[in-house]
Parts: structure tokens; C-alpha cells; sequence
């Protein structure tokens, strides 16, 4: 038998081995990807994870002490990630729950959040993604914001 050829039979069969990719892990794939980027100083990497009608909102309290809830925007949120130097921003996040049925997942992440390797604050994201010709882009992202309670 010709070596090159059996040497690609041989990877063939390996690779038919190898376990398949998971829609929860390409879900998972995609939210650290955002958080890498964010790390990385990558507004185009930012943006890549994000839909095109992507909706992103912080739950925050006012100065009287209300819940109220403040609207981001997708663009410039990324700008201002691809304005920070790199490795100046870092959050580390858990995965807690990932549900995913067909093109609708989503996710409830803790995080510690760190700037310039200080702690800065903590609190939780809720993800809703959706499948678009084959990637998982966000949807809608909404977290909260705290400096206590984050043991």
C-alpha cells in the first residue's frame, strides 16, 4: 500500500474519532471569545460576537437608590474596548447555566471583574444568543453591577 495514502486513511479515521463539538460548547465558544477580545483590546473581535441588532443593558441603581435600567450600545461598547490596553481589563466569568433549543441558547454567567489587575466589581450576565448561518451571535446581553457580595 502507497505511504501517503495510508497515512491519510489513518487521519481520516482519527479525526472521525475525535468527539464532536457541542452546541452548548459552541455557545461557550462564543462568550469567551468576547471576553478574550475584551481582554485583547479587539473591537473587531468584540463586535463579532455580537448580532447585528444586538441589545445590551445593565441593571444599576440610581442616586436615590431605584433599580433602573441602562441601555448600551453594541458599537460603542466595542470601540471603547478596542480604545483600553491590552490585558488592562479581565472578566473572568463562570458558567452556571447554558440551555440551548435549536438557534435559541442561553446562558447565566457570574463574573469578578479586574481593571489593571485590581478588583473592580462582580455581578451576573444573562446571555440570549441565537444561531446565525451557523454561529452563535448575541442577542441580548443584560448584567448586573456590585462591589460587595461577591465572595
Amino acid at each position: 500500500m502507497n505511504k501517503p495514502f495510508f497515512l491519510a486513511l489513518l487521519y481520516l479515521g482519527y479525526v472521525n474519532e475525535l468527539p464532536a463539538q457541542t452546541a452548548m460548547d459552541s455557545v461557550k465558544q462564543t462568550i469567551n471569545h468576547l471576553f478574550t477580545s475584551m481582554k485583547n483590546g479587539d473591537e473587531k473581535g468584540v463586535l463579532e460576537c455580537f448580532a447585528d441588532s444586538a441589545i445590551m443593558q445593565t441593571i444599576a441603581r440610581d442616586k436615590s437608590g431605584e433599580t433602573v435600567v441602562k441601555d448600551e450600545i453594541v458599537y460603542r461598547f466595542a470601540a471603547l474596548m478596542g480604545n483600553i490596553p491590552k490585558n488592562s481589563v479581565d472578566e473572568r466569568i463562570v458558567f452556571d447555566v447554558v440551555k440551548v433549543d435549536g438557534a435559541l441558547a442561553m446562558a447565566w454567567t457570574p463574573y469578578r471583574f479586574y481593571r489593571n489587575g485590581q478588583f473592580s466589581h462582580c455581578g451576573t450576565n444573562a446571555f440570549q444568543l441565537v444561531k446565525i448561518k451557523d454561529k452563535w451571535k448575541i442577542q441580548y446581553l443584560i448584567d448586573t453591577r456590585r462591589k460587595q457580595g461577591c465572595e
